[in-house]
């Protein structure tokens, strides 16, 4: 038995379009972002190699999200890492994190131009200032595709992300992404982190200007 409704048509009404005053633990994560302390430890041949990096990250509320009666607000967003000094991308990613106020979901998308996508889910109260999301390979819902080269040499098979708000106004993440690499035994944890600090404010979404 699920907790779904039996009419799966019919949408909400009367909800708020304004997304930023709904977006609940995503809150503190709306606008424009730099980081420039972020550590990511990446699988070479020889072992892990730890490689320092800068972030600039951009997350846009968009107008609220109806499936039937599922009601999300939600952040768009784009990050763009480059090496400390160097122009070159070292690492870009899209996707939205989205907030389901009546079930306390939050659901992560990522997208990635080596041809990988993911979507980790987890759960938090509004107010929560620190919430996790995993996904994990064959979960439906919350699950991981990689093109057929990836999955043969670096197969992912699990991702957790991490966030903590903090009270400064920045905001952090941890995440691993469990990869097993061909030919190696053990599983390898391809971490990253980094520190967020706020250069402009969000831009309220279409239906809320």
């Amino acid at each position: 038995m699920s907790d779904f409704p039996s009419d799966i048509f019919t949408e909400p009404q009367g909800y708020s379009v304004d997304t930023l005053n709904n977006l609940g633990p995503l809150t503190g994560m709306a606008g424009i972002w730099e980081g420039v302390r972020g550590l990511d430890v990446k699988p070479k041949a020889d072992g892990p190699r730890k490689q320092a990096y800068v972030e600039r990250m951009e997350l846009q509320p968009i107008d609220p999200q109806t499936n039937g009666p599922q009601l999300f607000y939600g952040l768009r967003y784009h990050t763009h890492i480059t090496k400390p000094d160097q122009v070159k991308t070292y690492h870009d990613q899209v996707g939205y994190w989205l907030w389901e106020p009546a079930t306390g979901s939050i659901i992560h998308t990522l997208s990635i131009p080596r041809g990988m996508i993911t979507m980790a889910s987890g759960k938090a109260i509004p107010n929560a200032r620190q919430f996790e999301l995993i996904a994990k390979e064959d979960d439906r819902c919350s699950g991981i595709s990689s093109n057929p080269f990836l999955d043969y040499a670096f197969r992912t098979v699990e991702f957790r992300i991490q966030v903590n708000i903090h009270d400064d106004g920045t905001w952090s993440y941890e995440q691993d992404t469990v990869m097993k690499i061909k030919d190696q035994a053990e599983l390898f944890h391809h971490v990253d982190n980094n520190r967020l600090h706020k250069i402009s404010e969000a831009t309220p979404n279409p239906l809320a200007r």
